[in-house]
């Protein structure tokens, strides 16, 4: 059992299935009292009948005062997970950009403004970011999802920065493919560069709270990333050369 998850008032955005309901079914196995929010609300109410939790469907980014509400009066582990895999390139449309940054990114900023003043207050509380590998390194045929992301992991970073000296942790959880809908929604691109090494979303969580144990930021449940990332950074060029190779084989349906 994971000490800081027990009896912990936690929220899981994004929760009727792949990697947000795998988030609150650990979480309520671990001891905490989940609230799982979904815009789906039959989505929402069958993972919350499952594992014991209550379900508060509706949009991420308003969902924080019913679910401390819910919770009694206190959040301390919020999983900002809901996202949207958008694809396309830059022309793919002024509305599916502002979604993707409404969602991926906008949410986050919403929910820390309801979140950090009473985390300060108490001297703790614990945000947890479900960005993206695209987060630190980028997704072909994807920039709404790619730059978004980037947003996210930024944003989760900025906080840990900021906070960590007054007791809020902050973790990054940064997956290549996961075996979810969001997954089989990439079509040819995902299939050639995340199908390959895609993990399921247990996997994910089993990561994450290995992180909380060991108060990392930083959560790859693809440990190679780090590698990829450490090029990127050191050697851009090469890096990316490697992905126009990857866009080149995907353009040519390789």
């Amino acid at each position: 059992m994971v000490e800081a998850v027990q009896g912990a008032g936690v929220v899981v955005t994004g929760a009727g299935g792949g990697i947000g309901a795998a988030l609150a079914r650990r979480f309520a196995a671990e001891g905490a009292r989940v609230v799982v929010n979904d815009l789906d609300g039959d989505r929402a109410k069958a993972v919350a009948d499952e594992i014991g939790g209550i379900a508060v469907p509706g949009d991420a980014s308003a969902v924080v005062g019913e679910a401390r509400d819910a919770l009694g009066g206190t959040v301390d582990i919020y999983c900002a997970n809901a996202g949207l895999g958008s694809g396309g390139s830059e022309a793919a449309g002024e509305q599916v950009w502002a979604q993707a940054w409404d969602v991926n990114v906008m949410a986050h900023v919403r929910a820390a403004e309801a979140l950090i003043p009473g985390w300060l207050e108490r001297g703790g509380g614990r945000f947890v970011s479900t960005v993206s590998a695209a987060g630190l390194l980028t997704m072909i045929g994807a920039a709404p999802y790619s730059v978004t992301k980037h947003g996210a992991y930024a944003f989760a970073e900025w906080l840990s920065l900021t906070y960590r000296h007054r007791g809020i942790k902050v973790h990054a959880i940064c997956p290549q493919g996961v075996r979810t809908d969001m997954l089989a929604a990439t079509g040819s691109a995902g299939d050639l560069v995340l199908q390959p090494t895609a993990i399921e979303p247990d996997a994910v969580v089993d990561a994450l709270m290995k992180g909380i144990e060991e108060e990392r930021f930083l959560i790859l449940p693809h440990p190679e990333v780090a590698g990829y990332y450490q090029v990127r950074a050191t050697e851009p060029d090469r890096w990316l050369t490697t992905m126009n190779h990857i866009q080149q084989k995907w353009e040519a349906g390789e």
